[in-house]
């Protein structure tokens, strides 16, 4: 049996006790904290991913409330945009400080609702709280830059401005992080924002509003709304009041919100799909690469948009970094996140586990070798084992398909042309990685993979200071970084004569 599963008890002592502290969604609009407005027919449930019990219920935004909040936006925009830099750089660091002083309790909704370890929990809001500080500090940056122009005697001032209420819908895999790293760049350059967080997991995001709210943030400058992922995403989008969409999610849901954010010619960021592939040379040390990657794949239950995922693999040091690669799969401990010394917790849906398994069952008809794992683990809640397939043909499944759970594919090459043209094959291209003991080999292997981030040597791709985007299928623009606040603002260029 791959991994140590520790299965939860439901109505356990720890699950009890993290339950009833889970505190009940609501909805955040223009500063007040209200409940769903749909009624029965925008009723959800929080299920936690390790016992497959329900926690808590609610009711989704009405359409209604979901314009109240953009309309919210836009009438707290001018003063916010106007607003000192300082100002705002002094909201985000109130807000980093609350979160700081509340980790434990932060990670513990998230766990609950979520599913992964409270390590990894603490370790996001930890991330969110180093974001913050950082764009904090970036706010007062130059926003406009001085051009001679082509006007003897004349100047041209270039002027970056916040673009106006930004939308954010964000996915369930990183409930808080990826919505905050929006968040933040909008408010560093002066924009305000309606936050949709994903419907599965309504509750992490609130605790970084709660965070927002208490270091002062204006009323209306935020709101979070949630309910019908279709509904509410369709209206948010189709609000005369907003004027940048923000998306993180599937392609397939991607292409959806550009040809509806199309329709009204709204500024676009998509952060979409990934089938990251790992190119190892034979020059490396096997053992500490393939543990060291092994950590990166299975870390969220490998439910990472950037997440290594297709490893090609020298041939001549091939069946030693399987044997690595295996032997960390099955010495990871499967555990509910909320008990101490978990290192991998459950899937975060019940219906993402069926179709992991599925895909693990079509790639094995289709000709690849199950190493290990492939199966579901335990009879309460979504745990799947850790899973290795090896020798998979190009054509089966989990070569073309984002797996986006604890599946890697480890295949042999030749050759570094062979690594480059299957990394390549696919139209998606958010993050590869290079491993390699030869600087100049690894430079040219990341110049020739086709995708928008790329690690050499490390599994540690996204950074609180550095741009996450792909090409192609990937999506386009930038989450984080100096990148990523351009996407929330436009040039103006004002020219003056002599």
């Amino acid at each position: 049996m791959t991994g140590s599963l520790v299965r939860p008890r439901p109505g356990s002592a720890v699950h009890v006790a993290a339950a009833a502290a889970y505190e009940r969604p609501v909805m955040f609009v223009d500063g007040s904290w209200q409940d769903g407005a749909d009624g029965a027919a925008g009723a959800a449930s929080v299920v936690d991913p390790a016992t497959g019990e329900q926690v808590s219920s609610w009711a989704g935004a009405s359409v209604d409330q979901v314009e109240a909040a953009c309309g919210a936006a836009a009438r707290a925009f001018p003063a916010w945009a106007g607003s000192r830099p300082e100002l705002r750089a002094e909201v985000l660091r109130g807000a980093a400080d609350h979160l700081e002083a509340d980790l434990d309790s932060a990670a513990s909704t998230m766990t609950v609702e979520q599913g992964k370890t409270l390590a990894e929990a603490r370790a996001e809001f930890v991330s969110i709280v180093e974001l913050f500080r950082w764009f904090a500090d970036r706010a007062s940056g130059p926003a406009s830059r001085q051009e001679p122009g082509s006007v003897p005697g004349g100047r041209v001032e270039v002027q970056h401005l916040p673009v106006g209420p930004v939308a954010v819908m964000t996915p369930w895999n990183f409930p808080a992080s990826l919505a905050a790293r929006k968040v933040a760049a909008a408010f560093a350059v002066g924009c305000t924002a309606v936050v949709k967080p994903a419907l599965e997991t309504p509750a992490s995001f609130l605790v970084v509003a709660r965070a927002l709210q208490a270091a002062g943030l204006p009323p209306g400058v935020l709101s979070v709304v949630n309910g019908d992922p279709a509904r509410t995403s369709s209206a948010l989008i189709a609000s005369q009041h907003v004027r940048a969409v923000s998306f993180t999610g599937s392609t397939a849901v991607g292409r959806l919100v550009a040809r509806a954010a199309a329709d009204r010619l709204v500024h676009t960021t998509l952060e979409l799909g990934g089938h990251a592939p790992v190119v190892v040379t034979e020059d490396v040390d096997v053992t500490a690469v393939a543990r060291s990657i092994a950590a990166t794949k299975f870390r969220n239950a490998g439910q990472v948009c950037i997440a290594p995922t297709r490893f090609l693999v020298a041939a001549t040091v091939y069946d030693e970094f399987v044997d690595e690669f295996t032997r960390f799969a099955r010495g990871l401990r499967v555990a509910p996140g909320l008990l101490d010394g978990a290192q991998m917790g459950p899937m975060a849906l019940e219906r993402r586990r069926t179709a992991l398994l599925d895909l693990v069952d079509r790639s094995v008809l289709s000709g690849a070798e199950l190493v290990c794992g492939g199966e579901a683990d335990g009879d309460d809640g979504w745990f799947v084992q850790p899973t290795v397939l090896t020798q998979a043909p190009a054509g089966s499944p989990v070569m073309n398909e984002e797996p986006f759970g604890p599946v890697a594919v480890i295949n042999p090459v030749r050759t570094d042309d062979e690594a480059v043209l299957e990394a390549n094959r696919l139209s998606v291209g958010l993050a590869g990685y290079v491993f390699t003991r030869d600087a100049i080999r690894g430079r040219s292997l990341a110049a020739r993979l086709d995708v928008g981030t790329v690690g050499i040597n490390t599994g540690v791709v996204v950074h609180r200071d550095s741009p996450l985007g792909g090409v192609k299928d990937s999506g386009w623009g930038s989450d984080g970084g100096l990148e990523g606040m351009r996407e929330f603002q436009h040039a103006k260029a004002v020219s003056t004569g002599a």
